[in-house]
């Protein structure tokens, strides 16, 4: 009897036939243990809020929040869809270090709970939109400490970097919550790094980042209401990766938040978590068009590719590793040959996974990337060769929910615009 992959009863085959492939397969009951595995044994008064950046699909941070996730987003779309998923403006903190005016004013003008600013200019540009509303904008800033993370898989802070602001400039900023009267200067945030797999170092940073909270607090005459402590927990991918124990993180973590919390107790704790809560929930599932043999190599040339999941092809990383793959049709099978998995670009950069142990693989095979409900559509070049976005489907309960439709060609050209060498538009009519 030949074994398919499965999410809550429901065949791979069954999802293909339902919705099409390539598709995106998101597991709610993986959301709700994830997030819950890490909840129910955090201190309490270690907030969690969902980067929307690894998944920003609508129901994906709808089912999240239900679960007790806030919600920390990046641009005017993921705020508006925190809002519409039900997130409260009190639960919602906005981040990045590029934000445009429309942005920092629909913070305001939505009372969210918090604008994290990275520059001088940007606390002072945020001072001039709330005084226009006659308000106080509440922000915390973002701190590029001295200090580096150790083992992540992309720092974000400790050198040279577009976010934050550097420690040294801070501490000699003392007159920081006069200046700009109409901000209400209420926190500090710091983000040193991602997909940290020791347990150790996501102690050791956190407790840091709350010292240096601390140290900036009294050296500002800052009111210290919130403190981000950022996150950067990690999921493994690759041979020789384990993930991140639960159970020790937050032995080693409790006793570091409960100490602060004894000194602040009024003081609002969040660590914002994306990847963690969203990888492992995910698979992402191509149909198998193509076999061919090239120069001894064998090739599964499927309809997906990297246009949908860049984060496979190991974006950001020096050497090139693969994601857990496997023939979803046929699990029971073993891995006796080695398969390059590419997708239907014209470019040999298409290529999902190279030398992949697989069983033998035959047109019309769906192959899975496992671990892929984060960092999937929101970080690939969907347009590339017009092929458009795939469809999103979240099992819950046992039921499946199309949660985003495939891009059709209407879709893709909607936006665009014939050119018509015989109309004029207003810039060229004299006056």
């Amino acid at each position: 009897m030949t074994i398919e992959f499965q999410v809550q009863g429901v065949r791979v085959s069954e999802l293909a036939r339902r919705y099409g492939t390539p598709l995106f397969v998101y597991d709610g009951t993986a959301l709700r243990d994830r997030f819950h595995g890490l909840r129910d044994r955090l201190h309490p008064a270690m907030e969690i809020f969902y980067s929307l950046k690894a998944n920003p699909n609508i129901s994906v941070c709808a089912l999240l929040h239900s679960f007790g996730a806030r919600a920390e987003v990046s641009s005017l779309v993921e705020l508006t869809t925190a809002l519409r998923a039900g997130v409260p403006p009190q639960q919602v903190i906005f981040l990045g270090p590029g934000k445009s005016r429309q942005e920092l004013a629909a913070c305001l003008d939505t009372g969210i709970y918090a604008v994290v600013c990275e520059s001088i200019p940007e606390v002072a540009l945020v001072d001039e939109l709330a005084r226009e509303r006659g308000v106080k904008a509440p922000v915390a800033l973002r701190v590029n400490p001295r200090f580096a993370v150790r083992r992540s898989g992309l720092a974000m802070g400790g050198k040279p970097r577009q976010f934050g602001i550097d420690e040294e400039e801070l501490f000699g900023q003392t007159d920081l919550v006069k200046r700009f009267p109409d901000v209400d200067l209420m926190g500090v945030q710091v983000y040193m790094g991602t997909r940290i797999l020791h347990e150790a170092v996501i102690v050791e940073n956190t407790t840091r980042i709350l010292d240096l909270a601390e140290r900036l607090s009294a050296a500002l005459n800052l009111e210290l209401r919130m403190v981000d402590v950022g996150g950067g927990l990690g999921v493994s991918y690759f041979d020789g990766e384990s993930d991140l124990d639960a159970q020790v993180l937050t032995d080693g973590l409790n006793p570091v938040i409960e100490d602060f919390t004894a000194r602040h107790p009024g003081t609002r704790l969040i660590m914002e978590l994306g990847r963690y809560l969203t990888a492992e929930a995910g698979t992402y599932v191509m149909g198998v068009r193509y076999t061919k043999t090239s120069m001894g190599e064998r090739f599964a040339v499927a309809d997906g590719g990297t246009h949908h999941h860049m984060a496979a092809v190991g974006i950001g990383s020096f050497v090139k590793r693969n994601f857990p793959m496997a023939v979803l049709n046929r699990l029971d099978e073993p891995a006796t040959e080695e398969w390059n998995v590419t997708g239907p670009l014209c470019t040999p950069g298409d290529t999902i996974g190279k030398k992949v142990p697989l069983p033998p693989v035959r047109p019309g095979d769906l192959i899975g990337v496992h671990r892929s409900g984060a960092y999937g559509p929101t970080a690939s070049p969907g347009l590339f060769l017009s092929h458009g976005y795939p469809a999103e489907v979240l099992v819950h309960e046992g039921r499946c929910h199309l949660v985003r439709e495939r891009d059709s060609p209407d879709d893709l050209l909607q936006r665009q615009r014939l050119y018509d060498p015989t109309a004029h538009d207003e810039a060229d009519v004299p006056h």
